[in-house]
């Protein structure tokens, strides 16, 4: 019997959902005609679940907590127990369009930052969608080289441990490497004798902050 050649087509709603934290900039009431930028932050393994408090343990929602004058919108998820960041890049996409449409968010300043199965997260939603984000700053994580050329337009941060015992710093490498090949803008700090937490020291280096500021699409 011949076979026909035919095509399908359909449109696929999908529903999706998360908790996060929310942090708005002490002035951010005051200065309604002001957009501000963002930083969007995504936790650790350790973290997921539904108990919001976890995702205060480390990294932005943790340096927010610390410092009432924190000077971008902080956007922090938090993971479903059973899932992984790369997993919920959907769900992470639909987040950010939502920030940027309803509140006082600067498009062209939205900043993503991640530790551990974070940093893995933070490569994927770079990869997955460059257009959206001016920087990038994934720590201790990893990712696809393969998908590196996709985001060879956003400018990255990438911190590692040499002594990490939990993720490898070849895993960084190996990302780094590929975004330079295809020609990205990458600076790559190791941490010489630091093992995995290699988010502390960077989350409380106030050059970060002036690195994601400097940069805008």
């Amino acid at each position: 019997m011949t076979q026909l050649a035919q095509k399908f087509e359909a449109t696929i709603a999908v529903q999706v959902k998360l908790d996060y934290l929310l942090h708005l900039p002490k002035s951010y009431d005051s200065a309604q005609d002001k957009k501000w930028p963002v930083i969007v932050f995504l936790h650790g393994a350790g973290e997921r679940g539904s108990d919001l408090e976890l995702v205060k343990i480390h990294g932005i929602p943790k340096i927010v907590e610390q410092q009432e004058d924190f000077p971008f919108i902080a956007v922090s998820p938090q993971c479903p127990l059973t899932s992984y960041w790369p997993v919920e890049k959907q769900a992470l996409k639909a987040l950010i369009d939502d920030i940027i449409q309803t509140h006082q968010a600067d498009p062209d300043r939205i900043y993503l930052t991640g530790l551990s199965m974070g940093g893995y997260g933070t490569w994927e939603m770079a990869s997955n969608y460059p257009q959206l984000f001016a920087a990038v700053a994934p720590i201790c994580g990893g990712g696809d080289p393969g998908s590196a050329h996709f985001m060879k337009d956003v400018p990255a941060w990438v911190f590692h441990g040499d002594a990490d015992s939990v993720i490898s710093v070849t895993e960084s490498e190996k990302m780094v490497e590929a975004l330079k090949s295809a020609g990205g803008n990458v600076r790559f700090t190791v941490y010489p004798g630091v093992d995995h937490n290699s988010w502390s020291e960077t989350y409380d280096n106030p050059e970060l902050y002036e690195w994601f500021l400097s940069h805008s699409k």
